[in-house]
């Protein structure tokens, strides 16, 4: 911002390509703020509050300058229960108290840590979250009410498919989502006219206009005006924070948005040759963001990757043109309220419908089940959990597989055997990292040793070695040399086997 303050000639190209990226992002925050909001269960003006504090609040801070934030679809799940769990009044305590504790992780300098979580995890997450926004809003679709589970969604397809057949409202609402799937589609192919208008907006623009000429019965956008949807969180709001769930909730609007935003940053570094990403200072930027929107009652904020490379992709050069997409959400909020009631559900469903549809990774789906078939386990275990349980439960599963998954792989282990002669013991060597994973296979290949030899066990070819296994290893070995009926106790089986130094420190 420095350059622009001096108003030097030299800054007018850099102004320009600022001011016609903005342009750009804002025609396509317009229909996902409206659709994500209405995903979500809440009024439709709330999401597009939340992009303009994601424009005029995140926009202005450090931390990565071209990604653009706001409300995103990764978090409209988790957004959608919590409403339906505690109701639309508490949603500003969630947010507000989700980003004090992304500040806090910011300033704990915790940033940098969200780059080790297993990038099967994330796609996983990612992929559960596609899954959710598709079963839900294919109901959405038909203007009907979508069942509160996953697998009550899959169940009642059948239904919903009798409904559309037998019911000309249902049909031409299905019509209109279908027809807004198919623009999105086809549209950025024409990329000439794609590159002037963004293919959410034209898809939304156009079943708009034909519902309208039509007249077609469809449900339509709840408007309530820009002030009315605001909602500051109030004292006894807090009180339902006793609550374990209400916590949890918390917890999970961190860390999801978190992650979703710093693994956002990560990639728009790699679409543009600019300053990279400083990772904590955009977690006390996105935290900030996030407390403001909570003040205001307004959805949470995460960086989101479609408005982020549309940035970068219109040419954006600094942060302003973040800024500026702000002040056109906010000029169009303001000036044109009206414009949202007369967008159809099914069109807004439609673009979410499509949004869920590429967050699921099925391009990297064969070549990581041939390449990384564990990796790929990961990755569809998370998405199938929070398909079927929920977010937050799911991305804990999907983490401790992938924990157990790189335990297993890092605990390698074999025997070495050398058999000094009949009527000597037999020496064993194990090496590797024997861990408790490992300890069943491990004690099957001792079991086939000899049974009527002494074994004088030896581990000072481990780099690591945890207590359960020590401990197992020494009491195999005496139980043994008890049964091959030894005359005295050999050497080995007086103390306890040899350990490598600094056996108890994992290794990377």
């Amino acid at each position: 911002m420095e350059a622009y303050m001096r108003f030097e000639p030299r800054t007018r190209g850099t102004l320009r390509a600022d001011i016609t990226a903005s342009l750009v992002v804002f025609l396509v925050a317009v229909p996902l703020c409206v659709g994500v909001a209405v995903a979500s269960g809440v009024p439709a003006e709330l999401g597009l509050i939340t992009g303009i504090v994601g424009g005029l609040v995140t926009g202005f801070l450090p931390g990565s300058s071209l990604q653009v934030s706001g409300p995103a679809a990764g978090l409209t799940v988790l957004v959608y229960e919590a409403v339906q769990a505690y109701g639309p009044e508490v949603l500003g305590v969630l947010v507000l108290l989700a980003g004090v504790l992304q500040l806090a992780m910011g300033a704990l300098r915790l940033g940098r840590w969200f780059r080790a979580i297993s990038v099967a995890v994330v796609q996983g997450m990612l992929a559960g979250i596609g899954l959710v926004l598709i079963a839900g809003q294919v109901y959405t679709l038909a203007d009907e009410e979508a069942p509160g589970t996953g697998l009550g969604k899959l169940a009642g397809l059948p239904a919903l498919a009798g409904t559309v057949i037998g019911s000309a409202t249902a049909a031409t609402a299905a019509a209109v989502g279908v027809g807004t799937i198919a623009v999105l589609v086809v549209w950025p192919r024409w990329k000439p006219v794609a590159k002037v208008l963004p293919a959410p907006l034209a898809a939304v623009a156009l079943a708009t206009a034909v519902t309208a000429l039509l007249d077609l019965p469809v449900a339509r956008v709840q408007v309530q005006g820009l002030l009315d949807a605001v909602r500051p969180p109030e004292a006894e709001d807090f009180a339902m924070l006793a609550s374990f769930g209400m916590a949890a909730t918390v917890v999970a609007f961190a860390l999801v948005a978190s992650a979703e935003s710093l693994f956002s940053a990560a990639a728009v570094d790699r679409l543009h040759d600019g300053p990279r990403t400083q990772y904590d200072r955009e977690l006390i930027a996105q935290g900030t963001g996030n407390a403001v929107c909570g003040v205001l009652g307004a959805l949470p904020m995460t960086a989101v990757i479609v408005r982020s490379s549309a940035n970068v992709a219109a040419g954006a050069r600094t942060k302003l043109s973040r800024v500026l997409h702000g002040v056109w959400l906010l000029l169009f909020a303001a000036a044109l309220p009206a414009a949202l009631g007369v967008i159809p559900v099914a069109a807004l469903a439609g673009v979410l419908m499509h949004a869920g549809w590429k967050l699921i990774p099925l391009r990297d789906l064969v070549p990581l089940w041939r390449e990384h078939r564990a990796e790929a386990v990961v990755l569809g275990v998370t998405a199938a959990a929070i398909f079927i349980v929920n977010m937050f439960e799911g991305v804990l599963i999907g983490l401790l597989l992938a924990v157990v998954k790189s335990a297993w792989e890092i605990s390698h282990v074999q025997i070495e055997t050398d058999d000094a002669g009949h009527g000597r013991p037999l020496r064993v060597r194990v090496l590797g990292n024997a861990t408790f994973l490992r300890l069943p296979k491990l004690l099957d290949q001792l079991e086939a040793l000899p049974q009527d030899r002494r074994v004088e066990l030896s581990l000072a070819g481990l780099r690591h070695v945890d207590h359960a296994c020590g401990m197992a290893l020494s009491a195999w070995e005496e139980e043994h040399n008890a049964r091959a009926g030894a005359a005295a106790p050999s050497p080995s089986s007086q103390q306890p086997p040899e350990h490598p130094a600094g056996a108890g420190r994992a290794q990377g």
